[in-house]
């Protein structure tokens, strides 16, 4: 009965740390956001991104092949080095002001994965497309 009793305080404060681990996990999860969709106005794929402190927000994005995508992208902070959107697998290399939406347009050919960046590539996120 001893060695029943001992098991069973033994297990209590994992028992105990299991909400707390299940929210930890639930909250990791939560900070893994999915990828925002485009608005589609007149066939053209619509996205709008943001330069803050925690860096272009949305970060992933999909897009669907074949049709045109309008980036409409603005620098929120000068605490940060996207100070250029920067998409070297389509050439774009394009200065982000301050406060100053810019616009970025392109159509994907074909599904897969374009990155996007600041100049220094320190601050990066994704164009999925499908």
């Amino acid at each position: 009965m001893m060695k029943r009793l001992m098991g069973a305080l033994v297990a209590l404060p994992l028992i105990a740390a299991a909400p707390a681990l299940a929210s930890s996990a639930k909250s990791a999860a939560s900070e893994q956001k999915p990828a925002s969709a485009p608005v589609t106005k007149n066939g053209v794929q619509l996205v709008d991104l943001t330069v803050t402190s925690k860096g272009f927000e949305p970060a992933n994005v999909k897009v669907k092949a074949g049709k045109p995508v309008r980036l409409l992208i603005t620098r929120k902070t000068e605490k940060t080095c996207a100070t250029e959107l920067v998409m070297a697998d389509l050439g774009i290399h394009q200065p982000l002001p301050l406060d100053t939406p810019v616009t970025v347009e392109f159509t994907p050919s074909e599904s897969g994965t374009l990155r996007y960046s600041c100049a220094m590539d320190h601050i990066s996120g994704r164009v999925t497309v499908q």
